[in-house]
């Protein structure tokens, strides 16, 4: 495997664009509130917001690290598929999703007995990630 034929700091702004697409994504503009009810939370239990917020930190510097490892393995496969425009790009992305994120996602949503509303949400998420990582990714090779 030739690392230097990938492009790191892609690899790196692909992984840092997951943080304000999920910022989106979980804000009152989008689905803040259908995924607070689906967990269980209470958008006016403001002690218990609290609790969240104090751990915060530590949840996004391990998410973060989480998005820099799958956009490494996200550009392995883009490099390894000979992903040279935006079509392909997405392509591979999705089916990465598709075969490695959505089916483990489903298969631990059954097994908790989570709602579809909730798998939906998150696995949303992580689809719109992948998107925007195939892109950065091809474009930015």
């Amino acid at each position: 495997m030739h690392m230097h034929s990938l492009n790191l700091l892609a690899i790196l702004v692909a992984a840092i664009a997951t943080m304000p697409t999920g910022f989106l994504w979980y804000s009152p503009l989008l689905f803040a509130n259908p995924w607070m009810r689906e967990m269980g939370y209470d958008p006016n239990d403001k002690e218990r917001i609290k609790e969240m917020q104090k751990s915060a930190g530590p949840t996004y510097f391990v998410a973060f690290i989480a998005s820099l490892v799958s956009a490494f393995i996200l550009a392995l496969f883009l490099h390894h598929m000979n992903a040279h425009n935006l079509e392909y790009g997405l392509l591979i992305g999705s089916h990465v999703w598709l075969g490695f994120v959505a089916t483990v996602q489903l298969t631990g949503a059954l097994f908790m007995k989570q709602s579809m509303k909730l798998f939906a949400i998150n696995t949303g998420y992580q689809l719109v990630c992948y998107l925007v990582m195939s892109a950065i990714l091809t474009l930015w090779r």
